[in-house]
């Protein structure tokens, strides 16, 4: 559901519960969190826009006029500057902290980006590249998963050139972010749903379900209309369609799930909801690029 404004008042930490360790240079600043118990109502803020990504375990962001989501490892959001994040650690202990980084990046980086990809690679349609839109939840592709993890270690070198190493790396992540952003499959307007919209409760049953077998006449079910009348509406309010979106889910935590190199691919699809493994090959290589192997192999060091 949509929070009221009264979640996020009189907010208070009764222990400390995140340990964070920071590293700052002249255009980002790095932060890396982690959770040692279970906390709710968290509350995190930046005064630069920033990218968060998870490493390990789940959050539940809580974000204003948005559907509340889980954050999963492989998953990253972009949020603009003073962007008020309340945040629970329903599975954070103290032998398996939930990890994330936060990568804040300066406006002015941003805009320099922009005006160098306007210059040199315009798009197709001849529009120019705007801002990153805020608020955008994704899952990373290798290309970001990997950039991410040098940024990590460039941060953390002792090395006299390291602002220089990080520039680079900088230019190329928001390049890949902008480029991932302007091809999304869908806009995330489930995010935007009102409490009372029949179709949140079905997009919130999905979400807990992914399990599980679902069909588009059960949902239409759940939302008391035809099944036809539901496509239709669905469609609309989403932009895309019920079994696409249910996919869309699924690979969402399948990348998640692939990150952990103790779980086999058989594993992986039948806790995504997949019936066949040629399915969840054909449906993950289509929004992917690569087989879940690869992915796998890419993201776990396994190659």
């Amino acid at each position: 559901m949509v929070l009221p404004e009264s979640f996020y008042k009189n907010r208070k930490l009764e222990n400390l519960v995140e340990n964070q360790t920071s590293y700052t240079l002249n255009n980002a600043a790095l932060h890396i969190f982690e959770t040692h118990q279970q906390a709710e109502r968290v509350l995190l803020q930046f005064d630069q826009p920033v990218l968060a990504s998870m490493l390990k375990g789940k959050k539940i962001m809580h974000l204003r006029e948005q559907q509340s989501f889980d954050f999963l490892p492989g998953e990253s959001l972009i949020l603009p500057s003073n962007e008020l994040m309340c945040i629970d650690f329903p599975e954070a202990r103290d032998q398996n902290p939930t990890k994330c980084l936060a990568m804040a990046i300066s406006e002015e980086k941003i805009r320099k980006v922009l005006g160098r990809m306007n210059e040199l690679m315009p798009k197709t349609d001849n529009r120019e590249w705007q801002l990153i839109d805020y608020n955008f939840h994704f899952t990373n592709d290798i290309g970001i998963y990997q950039i991410l993890q040098r940024l990590i270690f460039l941060f953390t070198e002792n090395h006299p050139s390291k602002d220089l190493f990080v520039d680079n790396m900088l230019d190329e992540l928001v390049i890949r972010i902008l480029q991932t952003n302007s091809r999304k499959i869908y806009n995330e307007k489930s995010f935007e749903l009102s409490s009372s919209n029949r179709l949140a409760y079905v997009v919130a049953y999905i979400r807990e379900n992914l399990h599980k077998s679902i069909s588009v006449e059960e949902l239409s079910q759940k939302a008391c209309m035809s099944e036809s009348n539901f496509y239709r509406v669905f469609k609309n309010e989403l932009g895309i369609s019920p079994t696409d979106f249910i996919n869309n889910e699924r690979i969402k935590l399948a990348v998640s799930l692939l990150q952990n190199p103790k779980k086999t691919i058989k594993e992986v699809y039948l806790e995504c909801g997949f019936e066949s493994r040629s399915y969840f090959n054909r449906v993950f290589k289509a929004r992917k690029s690569v087989s879940p192997g690869e992915f796998q192999a890419k993201t776990t060091g396994m190659a």
